[in-house]
């Protein structure tokens, strides 16, 4: 077995991940940013906007993910023997399962994270829009 050729392919799955925390660093950066703009300015629109970059950074991550778990099952088929070591690198062999786009977009973790964030600003953008209708008492002045 030859050992540059698993160095490789690890620095492959090394860059992957490595993209895939930078897209969660942009995507919380570039949704708080929107959430300044709302603050400054009182107007909603930017609370639903911020879903939009939310749902690309999804589909981004969702990606390099794929990619990963590619990598890696070529990794493993090179470590048990069952792939060429020939320092090629055929991942379009792996489609289903779970290296499909479909397992990597609702995998656990990628999930949670962009779920969440869609479903907070959903819910807070609707409170926000509506926050009329969501004063059930109101002592003093409301307004």
């Amino acid at each position: 077995m030859n050992e540059k050729h698993f160095e490789l392919i690890q620095a492959i799955i090394t860059r992957m991940n490595s993209n895939s925390f930078q897209l969660k660093g942009w995507a919380i950066t570039i949704i708080s940013a929107l959430l300044a703009l709302y603050a400054s300015s009182s107007n909603v629109t930017y609370v639903f906007v911020a879903i939009a970059p939310t749902l690309l950074f999804w589909f981004l991550d969702s990606y390099y993910l794929q990619q990963e778990r590619k990598f890696r099952g070529l990794y493993n088929d090179v470590v048990s023997g069952t792939s060429p070591n020939d320092f090629s690198m055929p991942i379009k062999n792996y489609k289903a399962g779970k290296y499909s786009f479909c397992n990597a977009f609702w995998s656990k973790t990628i999930v949670w994270l962009y779920g969440a964030i869609i479903i907070s600003l959903l819910v807070g953008g609707l409170m926000l829009k509506f926050k009329d209708c969501f004063i059930v008492f109101c002592p003093g002045n409301c307004k």
